[in-house]
């Protein structure tokens, strides 16, 4: 059996909420520091587990508030499990958030090699890549315009341009895709298609459950934190839309 790119084991991410109501930062320091404020965890992943192969594209659905995020986060290793295990084998390209590693006063030239470079690419490589990202992304008249002016689809296709521009070895989408027009989404399925061929790993979250159902080879449900199913896509998808309905 082949080794598999994405390796997730039992995987529980939980986050600590104080109990104690504070009026203010300082009134908050003050109780912690006097050990008067008590934590509760909220666990938003528990218990799981699933292998995704090389050139495989595994897809998250479920409703908002079900983990789904904070699952891609534990996978582009931004952040770290509170329990279970999860191993990624080689290098890790993520859209987990729009406009996540741009400067929103920057220009779309500079942010794609400040992108670039924080997806460990250098930025000698990022400079001569520029010209090519933008004529993909069709940006190329907008390079030397700040992002804060962009729109969400444009931020969309500036990040999956860079993030996509060289194949990595695993690529983390959270929702990205279903934010472009319809041509900017029939490109990216495209490349997406062009990346499995050439064995890279596709985690894919998305509520646009036609676009998982065409493009991944399973799917995984997950409701309140945990797996409700795991499976082809079209059962998942359907079985899914019965229940959200």
């Amino acid at each position: 059996m082949k080794v598999p790119l994405i390796e997730v084991t039992d995987l529980g991410i939980a986050y600590r909420l104080s109990r104690n109501q504070a009026s203010t930062f300082k009134e908050f320091i003050i109780r912690a520091v006097k050990r008067q404020v008590s934590f509760e965890q909220l666990w938003a992943v528990r218990d799981v587990s699933f292998k995704v192969a090389k050139g495989e594209v595994f897809g998250v659905i479920g409703p908002n508030g079900a983990g789904k995020s904070s699952l891609m986060k534990a996978v582009a290793r931004v952040l770290p499990p509170s329990e279970g295990r999860v191993v990624v084998r080689g290098t890790v390209a993520p859209m987990i958030e729009l406009g996540a590693g741009f400067n929103t006063e920057l220009t779309a030239q500079e942010n794609i090699v400040l992108y670039g470079t924080l997806l460990g690419r250098k930025p000698e490589f990022m400079r001569e890549r520029v010209r090519g990202i933008l004529e993909w992304a069709d940006l190329l008249e907008f390079g030397d315009v700040p992002i804060r002016s962009f729109s969400t689809g444009m931020l969309a296709r500036l990040g999956f341009s860079v993030a996509t521009d060289v194949k990595p070895d695993v690529l983390v989408v959270d929702e990205v895709l279903s934010v472009g027009d319809e041509s900017f989404q029939a490109r990216s399925r495209a490349r997406i298609t062009e990346l499995m061929n050439a064995g890279v790993s596709i985690l894919l979250v998305s509520h646009a459950l036609g676009m998982v159902r065409d493009t991944a080879n399973r799917v995984m449900w997950m409701d309140h934190g945990r797996p409700k199913m795991i499976g082809k896509p079209g059962d998942v998808v359907d079985a899914y839309r019965e229940w959200s309905h």
